[in-house]
């Protein structure tokens, strides 16, 4: 929350090329936009199409909303930093023409602002939401990557397994990796109600990874999964015995020659 400007700004803050402002959208531009706008659209100053400029910009034009390098270029904000490197989406809300109101004008600027910040708050239930679990175990998995079709930003889960993906209403097609399991993908639907849709995925271990966990637990392997191992285990001892013996069969040769 800041103040000095009535307006709402979302990444990226800071354009591509240096340059003093151009309008440079994250791969979430269409849900950020949505995010912004349901702040200033229930913001009461705002929202009044009457009202008088802060400064020499009208934000009205825009319905409030702007694209933070397309207003001006700020490098290393904590919105770009949040988009790029967690999982959290944030806007910038330049909330007052005056950057420093009196206190005896904080009951006003609450009132402003009141509905805006709880309508903003719950935008956190638009989108997809749920669990990544080991499908034999039903643990959850943590660091897991959730990568939506078509919109190059992807999220990761908690300790637990559990993930929030902030998205507008649509059909989308999820695609859930993770370190040592074979991906999985579905498609999940976001509507228009004010609450998250559930979509849960249960990964596979791959099968190297699943044997190293056997073995890790110092669990008994099935006789069938020893007996291809012990196989395995002869042809490459025989493999590195002949490839031995023929670097010795050679290296007498150069011996006898000299």
């Amino acid at each position: 929350l800041h103040g000095g400007e009535l307006v709402v700004t979302y990444p990226y803050d800071m354009t591509r090329d240096w340059a003093p402002r151009e309008h440079t959208p994250t791969p979430d531009e269409s849900f950020f936009r949505w995010l912004a706008t349901a702040y200033a659209s229930t913001n009461q100053v705002m929202s009044n199409p009457d009202r008088r400029p802060c400064h020499n910009k009208n934000f009205l034009r825009y319905n409030n909303i702007i694209n933070g390098a397309d207003w001006h270029n700020v490098p290393g904000s904590m919105n770009d930093f949040s988009y790029l490197h967690t999982n959290c989406f944030e806007v910038t809300v330049e909330l007052s023409c005056d950057k420093f109101p009196h206190v005896s004008e904080l009951p006003i600027e609450w009132e402003n602002n009141r509905e805006s910040l709880l309508v903003y708050m719950e935008q956190v239930h638009r989108g997809i939401k749920g669990v990544i679990r080991d499908k034999d175990t039903g643990a959850g998995i943590a660091n897991a990557i959730i990568k939506v079709e078509d919109i190059d930003h992807h999220i990761r889960s908690v300790a637990d397994g559990d993930y929030w993906r902030l998205l507008n209403p649509g059909e989308y097609r999820v695609t859930v990796t993770a370190e040592g399991y074979l991906p999985n993908s579905r498609s999940c639907h976001v509507m228009y109600d004010f609450y998250p849709t559930i979509c849960d995925f249960y990964l596979t271990m791959m099968p190297k990874e699943k044997l190293k966990d056997i073995l890790r637990k110092r669990g008994k392997l099935p006789e069938d999964v020893q007996l291809r191992l012990h196989q395995r285990r002869l042809r490459k001892l025989r493999v590195t015995t002949k490839a031995i013996n023929q670097r010795r069969a050679a290296a007498a040769k150069r011996a006898k020659r000299v």
